[in-house]
């Protein structure tokens, strides 16, 4: 599986932005995907991860209510509306894929994805 995540920016705090994640390489619509983000000196970060058929998706409390994924698995491409923003959003954000079988619906952990896409950076101005 190959990803390719965009639609980073610079934004002033409570502007949106739209990410993207474009899969290829495999069924797109097999498999649970998730978000996450890294801020220099920081781990990777959990942000938001969605089932295979998108019913099911589960939200880190810092971006509850503020951030929204969906998935159109027709165009196999995952999305992450990202409203309110805040300087602390501030992050390069990567989009994960897990293809392994496992039980859950979605993950949350970096550890249980196997696929990564190379990052967008999203920048929020105070």
């Amino acid at each position: 599986v190959q990803l390719q995540a965009s639609g980073g920016g610079l934004v002033q705090a409570g502007g949106s932005l739209r990410l993207s994640c474009a899969a290829s390489g495999r069924p797109f619509s097999n498999y649970p995907m998730g978000w996450f983000r890294q801020s220099p000196g920081k781990e990777r970060e959990f942000v938001v991860a969605i089932s295979w058929g998108g019913g099911s998706t589960f939200y880190a409390n810092s971006v509850e209510g503020r951030f929204t994924i969906s998935r159109d698995n027709a165009k196999n491409t995952v999305y992450l509306q990202m409203n309110s923003l805040k300087p602390e959003d501030t992050a390069v954000y990567y989009c994960a894929a897990r293809t392994k079988i496992g039980g859950k619906y979605y993950y949350t952990h970096a550890y249980e994805y196997d696929y990564w896409g190379q990052g967008t950076q999203v920048t929020v101005s105070s």
